[in-house]
């Protein structure tokens, strides 16, 4: 293969990836920081590592960041579980949010149980949490999603961990995975509506909004932190 051959194959190669993706961005690092941090989790630090993983790991990962929903779609706490069992799976371009959030928790659980190092599964969690509040993690990913996803990811990430007060802890209890369902159930439905919004605007996710939205992730994460008694 010349060089002039493998340019053209390599500047196609990175047009397909960058084109056909899917809306797996997340909120940038900072703002992932921020949400652990305001929830109380001791080990914030870890919550980019989710990002970090699909370096490598690829479709393994990635779809555990996003739930293409079309209009019209009702999350309920069965699609909750029924994505549980699709968590690291790469043939699943849909994606399956939802499930991944119990789905680590669990791993988390079974490796403390075991005596086994498990932190690192609670941290894929506070990413996977982050992410629910994304609005543009919940809809479909058209024209719009792919115009102004970077841009919504990136929204309030320069300021962010200068302003964590503004992130607000809202009172969620979870004593069961049924409460903890409802819970991812709610806060993706509240997402969606909108990001389909803000897309029937034609305009940004504003400031403002940006931080009721990880307030939503920041509050749930503090009651999971909660449920698996890593705070009182």
């Amino acid at each position: 293969m010349n060089k002039t051959h493998y340019l053209f194959m390599s500047l196609i190669t990175i047009f397909l990836m960058t084109a056909f993706a899917g809306n797996s961005y997340p909120w940038h690092d900072e703002t992932h920081i921020a949400i652990a941090k305001a929830a109380g989790y001791r080990k914030w630090f870890n919550a980019v590592g989710a990002d970090m993983a699909k370096l490598k790991a690829g479709d393994v990962e990635k779809f555990n960041h996003f739930a293409d929903n079309p209009r019209g779609t009702v999350v309920t706490p069965e699609m909750v579980f029924e994505q549980v069992k699709k968590y690291n799976r790469p043939d699943d371009p849909k994606g399956h949010l939802y499930g991944a959030i119990i789905a680590s928790i669990r791993d988390y659980l079974r490796y403390r149980q075991e005596g086994k190092y498990g932190e690192y599964h609670l941290a894929f969690c506070a990413h996977y949490v982050g992410d629910l509040s994304q609005p543009l993690h919940n809809t479909l990913y058209d024209s719009y999603n792919r115009k102004y996803h970077k841009t919504t990811d990136g929204i309030i990430n320069d300021e962010v961990l200068d302003n964590i007060d503004r992130i607000k802890i809202y009172p969620i209890k979870i004593e069961s995975e049924k409460d903890l369902a409802k819970e991812i159930a709610r806060i993706a439905n509240l997402s969606m509506k909108k990001g389909y919004q803000i897309e029937d605007e034609n305009r940004l996710l504003t400031k403002e909004e940006a931080y009721e939205q990880i307030s939503q992730s920041a509050s749930l994460f503090r009651a999971i932190l909660m449920y698996v008694g890593k705070i009182n």
